[in-house]
């Protein structure tokens, strides 16, 4: 069987100027880190840790979209492989939690209410699983749990975000074959893996191949990916799009990711609020730089343990979307 995989071509597919045209998007890291005050984890936190009295989806949604935002890119799974969806592949997982809300679902459901697009993140690098160590049994175990989140119970995806795959070398993943899933479940979707350009993981490469260095033609990491991923990074204005694979160029916008608070403040933790929030001016200039280049950004609001966003963070990202002029007023009920 053929794979679906990225022609050559040196313009946008219809999927990635969609992807364009969203500009703008809420980043959403929650889970069981957000128990244990931690940023990353072993999988080994118990998973009784995670006990969120809500899941205030509607209020994250609500905010993504008052603020301006198109789109909500949710952690479905994050290094530590405990799953916010529920899965029949592992118990580690909000299904087997004391909060068994499936928060993909409800986040899902909210989108469709506000009218703003989902994105998922998936890590490829699971420190929880007993399979990973075998490739091929763990490619399985991936596109199985893919097919749960792709498969139709949590509506249209737009983006596949995939992370972590520095841990293992880029052709263990099978990238085309998760690839080709993504769009055979969601022709509309596009999906790359973090740190897209470049040769290898190394201090070297990872200095060479910074997004504000890319040079037209530098080689795709993880091929295929329909655009450019590297967090918390920025392109310069006259940022290129073609990139090579095999001795062909493909076109590749990049997608910035920041944090509202200290810049690289993932989770919510007991510090968090005590982080400086970043200011409405540096938003506001990366925007316009992301967004005037056919790029997009998009920033991270961590929900506490309770469940919420702090209120803080929504003031700033009204005062952003203010200050950019798109700020929206939720007319529903």
């Amino acid at each position: 069987m053929d794979y679906v995989t990225l022609q050559p071509s040196n313009k946008p597919t219809v999927s990635q100027q969609a992807q364009i045209d969203r500009k703008y998007g809420m980043f959403i890291h929650f889970g069981i880190n957000t128990f244990n005050d931690t940023e990353w984890s072993n999988g080994k936190l118990p998973i009784e840790s995670y006990n969120p009295p809500i899941i205030d989806a509607d209020g994250w949604i609500k905010n993504a979209y008052e603020a301006g935002m198109n789109y909500v890119i949710l952690i479905t799974k994050h290094h530590d492989g405990f799953c916010l969806f529920d899965t029949k592949y592992t118990d580690y997982g909000v299904n087997h939690s004391k909060n068994e809300t499936d928060v993909v679902l409800e986040v899902a459901k909210a989108c469709r209410k506000y009218g703003v697009k989902l994105w998922l993140y998936y890590s490829l690098w699971d420190r929880h699983e007993k399979c990973y160590k075998d490739d091929e049994k763990y490619v399985d175990y991936m596109c199985s749990q893919l097919t749960e989140l792709l498969g139709g119970k949590y509506g249209e995806i737009v983006e596949v975000w995939f992370d972590g795959g520095w841990d293992k070398k880029a052709d263990k993943w099978n990238i085309p074959k998760l690839y080709d899933l993504v769009h055979r479940f969601q022709p509309n979707c596009v999906c790359a893996v973090n740190v897209t350009i470049g040769y290898t993981w190394c201090k070297k490469s990872l200095r060479k191949f910074l997004p504000e260095k890319y040079k037209e033609g530098m080689p795709i990491r993880y091929f295929p990916s329909d655009f450019r991923l590297w967090d918390p990074n920025f392109t310069r204005e006259d940022d290129p799009k073609l990139y090579k694979h095999d001795g062909k160029l493909y076109y590749m916008p990049f997608e910035a990711t920041i944090c509202l608070r200290n810049m690289r403040n993932w989770f919510w933790d007991t510090k968090y609020t005590k982080d400086r929030l970043v200011s409405t001016d540096f938003v506001v200039d990366k925007y316009n730089l992301l967004v005037g280049s056919q790029n997009t950004l998009v920033v991270n609001v961590a929900p506490n343990i309770y469940g919420k966003q702090e209120q803080e963070d929504v003031d700033r990202l009204m005062e952003i979307a203010d200050k950019l002029g798109i700020r929206r007023k939720w007319q529903g009920e």
